[in-house]
């Protein structure tokens, strides 16, 4: 079984779900996970973990997110994109100097309403699921934050820029709540994530790819190792007679490596023979070193 990260970009048509099912198939392993959800409809990177790797889904999941993004201002549909059916036409009287303020004015946090057409779930139901059913329900805002606005092109009625944001945010509802405060409603167009989890689009590999370097018994040019991930933390390694314990899976005491660990309060843990096998927090009570994400 393969450890570790594949730097998928998604094309546009297949799902995040999709994704991993032809990978599955392509690289006969069953044991595969996505970091975070792409519409059909978008394309660019889709960090997707292997084997034990699987354990980072979660972790990767919660980091920052660059897109980029197309809108056209004066259409409204209902799942916030081109994609949807039109709700509504609308007559642009913006300058590009009002759209540019309104644009910037979303830098910082803010509370966003997610889409009816989303995964999201309500008393157990997605709600693109009630969405497909004609029923719109009300939907709590839930906190977001815009990191960046960049690189912002305005043509009117379109504009397009690159988005640095949180997990959770909505880069279609992000387009529909500037169209609202611009009055004139706006829905995007086009969608790329160029940068996700540390993880960015030049580096990334196409389905095809991954078959190609599959077929010419090359894959692991492209598996990151999951230690790849925690490289800001520093390191230790365990001394061989402690070994027993380690692989068992047991809190470390500081005599357990073969240097000094001063006062770090996280380790990225190996053996002697350079496996990573972990990390591991600093346990102030107890004294010791306690696993939190095992891969050996």
């Amino acid at each position: 079984m393969i450890h570790g990260i594949l730097n998928i970009y998604k094309e546009a048509g297949f799902t995040s779900h999709d994704v991993v099912a032809k990978l599955r198939g392509i690289i006969k392993q069953k044991k595969i996970g996505h970091t975070g959800t792409l519409d059909p409809q978008a394309t660019g990177v889709l960090p997707v973990c292997l084997g034990k790797a699987t354990k980072l889904c979660d972790m990767l999941t919660d980091t920052k997110k660059e897109y980029r993004a197309v809108f056209r201002l004066g259409l409204t549909t209902d799942t916030e994109d081109i994609w949807g059916e039109t709700l509504r036409e609308s007559d642009i009287s913006v300058s590009e100097d009002e759209v540019r303020k309104t644009i910037c004015s979303f830098k910082g946090s803010y509370d966003q309403i997610p889409p009816m057409y989303s995964a999201l779930k309500v008393n157990g139901k997605k709600l693109y699921e009630l969405a497909r059913e004609g029923k719109v329900i009300e939907r709590k805002a839930r906190p977001v934050t815009i990191y960046e606005i960049k690189n912002l092109e305005i043509c009117l009625p379109e504009f397009s820029m690159t988005v640095v944001c949180s997990k959770g945010t909505y880069i279609r509802s992000l387009g529909r709540d500037i169209g609202e405060k611009l009055g004139c409603g706006a829905c995007m167009t086009s969608l790329e994530r160029t940068a996700a989890s540390g993880f960015h689009k030049k580096d990334s590999h196409t389905l095809d790819e991954v078959e190609k370097l599959v077929k010419e018994n090359r894959l692991m040019e492209a598996v990151i190792p999951p230690d790849q991930v925690f490289m800001s933390l520093p390191c230790q390694t365990v001394k061989k007679q402690y070994e027993k314990i380690l692989y068992n899976g047991n809190p470390l005491k500081s005599e357990c490596f073969t240097s000094s660990c001063g006062d770090e309060q996280r380790l990225r843990i190996y053996d002697e023979d350079g496996c990573f096998i972990g990390v591991y927090d600093w346990k102030d009570q107890k004294k010791m070193y306690f696993p939190d994400k095992l891969f050996y």
